[in-house]
């Protein structure tokens, strides 16, 4: 099994830089994406719907904001759009499938990097989500929870972490409760579990030369339930091109999708 997971900062932007292109070359079994920015009437052309796959949008109220899709090659028994919970599901941040006993979401968590205030609505999802994760890591579902979750957990997932130590991303609370999320909560950063390099990042600012000389952050994750992260065989920050401002983040894993019957 195939994921990859892309804050896109734009499906049309990306797709105007080859990202749909790129994406046909990778015969992943299911794509997240997060920043959408657009409106699903909006998808006229054909790439928004790339042939071989079942493709799903999560658009928020807001125009060109936030939203999340899945394309996936599987068809699910169950698509769910949001979690009940309008902080979040007006802004398109929670798009999950089902498929047998496996469950893939594509997750785009708040920035607090804007305004104060917004870093109190990214505080309330994560204490909103924190619950519920601690439920599906129990409950014995696959889960795979693709997406920018805007926080770097360890100072190994951020080149400049002494300059980010008051910035939101990187505050004490944050990465406390990244600490929760793979401790007491059991889930996992399938990530790590294939790769403990240092300097492997998925985003990097626009502003100076972060990216030639990546000055970047591990912000996108697959937080997956144990036995899941134990199955990935392999990952891959993608980075010969350039889609957006984050990379393409890939997990293969050694598990068998089930096909419905």
């Amino acid at each position: 099994m195939r994921i990859i997971t892309l804050n896109a900062n734009g499906i049309r932007s990306a797709a105007q830089k080859g990202f749909f292109d790129w994406m046909h070359r990778q015969r992943a079994d299911i794509v997240c994406i997060q920043e959408t920015k657009a409106h699903h009437h909006q998808f006229q052309d054909r790439h928004f719907f790339p042939p071989g796959y079942h493709a799903w949008y999560h658009d928020a109220t807001r125009k060109g904001y936030s939203g999340t899709a899945i394309y996936s090659r599987h068809q699910p028994d169950r698509v769910q759009y949001g979690l009940g919970w309008e902080v979040m599901d007006d802004e398109g941040r929670w798009l999950q499938i089902d498929i047998g006993r496996l469950s893939v979401v594509s997750l785009y968590l708040p920035s607090g990097s804007a305004k104060e205030e917004r870093q109190q609505v990214k505080y309330a999802c994560m204490d909103f989500l924190q619950p519920r994760l601690a439920e599906w890591a129990r409950e014995g579902r696959d889960w795979v929870i693709c997406g920018d979750w805007n926080i770097a957990h360890r100072e190994i997932d951020i080149k400049n972490w002494r300059g980010n130590l008051k910035n939101s991303g990187f505050l004490p609370e944050e990465r406390a409760w990244m600490d929760e999320l793979f401790g007491d909560v059991g889930m996992a950063d399938a990530f790590r579990a294939v790769d403990p390099r240092p300097e492997r990042y998925t985003w990097w600012s626009n502003r100076g030369r972060a990216w030639d000389n990546n000055v970047g952050w591990r912000i996108d994750y697959h937080v997956t339930t144990p036995g899941l992260a134990g199955r990935a065989r392999a990952a891959d920050i993608y980075r010969d091109e350039r889609f957006s401002d984050h990379a393409p983040l890939t997990l293969d894993y050694d598990y068998d999708i089930p096909e419905r019957t």
